[in-house]
């Protein structure tokens, strides 16, 4: 399959007044031409981290490189100049934020926003631009386009401005959209339509995503592909069905386990026990170990390697090794994998299921 991207061995720290904050350590994933690869963890995790270093959008001041590369159309984004990035950005790769309301400037009329990049980019006319413009937004579900493209952004709901963000993101049928957390500050309804609505833009244009989350529910209904990170790193990598249904590293277990489930006959819900490591220090071995139940004794002392499950499916846990003791996933995630057809623990009516 063609690489849209392909980020390989990065490696950068934050300097702070508390010290050297070392936030991703050695992360490597590329993304696939029309693919959609979800990247989760818990805050702090780096997940955003990594895909602002794509964009080059972290602080140059106070961000060191240390290592890596990430490569976008034969070229290694890292290496190139700020005034060559701006040309990637916004045209070749986009990005939808956290809360639309801050990537949208209050002072201007959405229709002269959505109008910005392809004015810059594409060197349309103004005229050619607006319409282009109008159809953007019929194309995201915003209805009577044409009145809409003079109003500002306070005059339109969460879930209609998201829709304008996407719209400004789409603009120039990037090869790459990020989607950070995009539906995060939507309620379950909007959310539903946010991720229907991408899901069918994709296809239309053709586009790959890096779509960013801690909701697993989210990634059970838009990734192909999924990257678990913790404490800046990938612990394990997979299509979509081998994450949720065939899971090896026991933070993903951990991650699955906090899912709430309909069919849950306990009133409590898992939590991951402990909190992420500082990464001003971080710990030697494997860095969920001090959280895991079922670490070893080399998982305080060494990194594990990525052990490959399958062909697409690699996990770095030392529990994958051929001297490790066998250990099977928690119960819970079991029971909660046979009521998914697909799984190879499938019973086909497992909980009650039929």
């Amino acid at each position: 399959m063609e690489k849209v991207i392909e980020v390989k061995n990065l490696e950068l720290s934050f300097h702070t007044f508390a010290g050297e904050v070392k936030a991703i350590r050695g992360v490597n994933f590329e993304v696939n031409k029309g693919e959609t690869l979800a990247i989760v963890g818990e805050s702090g995790s780096g997940k955003s981290v990594t895909t602002k270093s794509i964009m080059r959008l972290l602080p140059e001041s106070s961000t060191e490189f240390k290592n890596g590369e990430i490569l976008f159309g034969g070229k290694d984004l890292l290496k190139i100049s700020e005034k060559e990035m701006q040309k990637v950005r916004g045209k070749d790769i986009s990005m939808i934020f956290q809360d639309p309301m801050t990537s949208l400037n209050p002072t201007m009329p959405i229709g002269r926003q959505i109008m910005e990049p392809l004015l810059k980019h594409q060197k349309l006319s103004k005229a050619d631009a607006r319409k282009k413009s109008i159809e953007l937004l019929g194309l995201v579900g915003m209805p009577k386009p044409e009145l809409r493209m003079k109003q500002y952004p306070h005059q339109f709901s969460g879930g209609q401005r998201q829709r304008i963000v996407i719209a400004v993101a789409l603009a120039c049928n990037p090869k790459l959209l990020i989607a950070d957390e995009p539906t995060t500050a939507l309620d379950v309804t909007i959310q539903g339509q946010i991720l229907e609505l991408m899901k069918d833009l994709q296809q239309k244009i053709d586009t790959s995503i890096i779509f960013i989350t801690h909701d697993l529910g989210v990634v059970a209904n838009v990734a192909d592909r999924v990257a678990v990170m913790y404490g800046g790193q990938i612990v394990e990598v997979g299509t979509v069905d081998e994450i949720f249904y065939n899971p090896q590293h026991p933070y993903t277990w951990g991650l699955l386990s906090s899912m709430p489930s309909l069919d849950a006959a306990e009133d409590k819900l898992y939590a991951i026990p402990g909190t992420p490591p500082d990464l001003l220090a971080p710990p030697k071995g494997d860095a969920f170990a001090l959280r895991s139940e079922y670490a070893l004794k080399i998982d305080l002392e060494q990194t594990p390697p990525m052990f490959k499950v399958s062909d697409t499916h690699y996990a770095a846990t030392w529990l994958l090794h051929p001297d490790a003791p066998q250990v099977d996933p928690p119960v819970g995630i079991v029971e909660r994998m046979k009521t998914f057809p697909g799984s190879r623990y499938y019973t086909g009516n497992a909980g009650g299921a039929n």
